[in-house]
């Protein structure tokens, strides 16, 4: 049995964006401000996540999981409004 790094592991599972969003209007691109807004494409609230149309994967701490690996930490509001 061969063990996999790291990396392949990454590459293995990264969900990459469809490079044409079918939504009109588009969604946004994982890098936009607004990036939340995009459509929701898969949704597990048993597991506390859901993927968005531009490869995103939401948590329900408010986490995110970009498509090129990169983690948002929890950005959940601290003060009422």
């Amino acid at each position: 049995m061969s063990l996999i790094t790291g990396t392949q592991w990454r590459n293995a599972v990264t969900v990459q964006p469809s490079p044409i969003c079918p939504h009109r209007p588009s969604c946004p691109t994982p890098d936009a401000r607004d990036r939340e807004a995009a459509r929701t494409v898969a949704n597990h609230p048993e597991q506390g996540w859901s993927l968005l149309c531009n490869g995103i994967v939401v948590f329900e701490d408010t986490g995110e999981l970009l498509p090129d690996g990169r983690v948002i930490a929890p950005h959940r509001p601290t003060t009422a409004a």
